[in-house]
């Protein structure tokens, strides 16, 4: 049975733990087993850093055991997916693993953003500290949009379907 590690941001929801085990069941539902990094046992009576580390290493560990990632790869605080999920998707693309990414909205990197945070002069947008932004047709930037296999609109349940 091929492992799936769910990366995405859902860790820092406040009903995390449900979500993870709902998440592994829909894994067992399509044949795979599902590895969410809230699995992993910590010890959180240490300090803060080493918390931090542990946690670090344990998912890591998790996503060198996985066969295929999927990832949430939605807005987080901001118009960037969590930088965390990224982090995973990109030590696991140079793993070699089979990378997958799920998204809420089809919509290009450039129209998340409204009229007023824009501006276009020849041709290039640019956001309201004059700083270029990406215009290639791609749901994210691009160096995550070209990493990952595929991103699928959807939710984790698609991407399932789909492999």
């Amino acid at each position: 049975m091929k492992k799936i590690y769910l990366a995405g941001p859902d860790v820092f929801e406040k009903d995390s733990i449900q979500i993870g085990k709902k998440y592994v069941a829909l894994c067992k539902k399509y044949g795979f087993e599902g590895l969410y990094p809230l699995d992993n046992v910590i010890d959180f009576d240490q300090p803060k850093q080493k918390i931090a580390q542990d946690i670090f290493l344990a998912n890591k560990k998790l996503i060198e055991k996985c066969d295929i990632v999927i990832a949430n790869l939605n807005s987080f605080r901001g118009k960037e997916s969590d930088s965390g999920t990224v982090w995973e998707c990109g030590y696991a693309f140079g793993l070699k693993k089979e990378v997958y990414g799920y998204i809420s909205k089809k919509r290009t990197y450039i129209e998340q953003f409204e009229e007023k945070e824009k501006i276009s002069i020849d041709n290039i947008t640019y956001d309201m500290k004059n700083r270029t932004i990406e215009d290639f047709g791609l749901p994210l930037n691009l160096m995550i949009s070209c990493s990952v296999k595929k991103i699928i609109v959807g939710d984790l349940e698609k991407v399932l379907r789909e492999l």
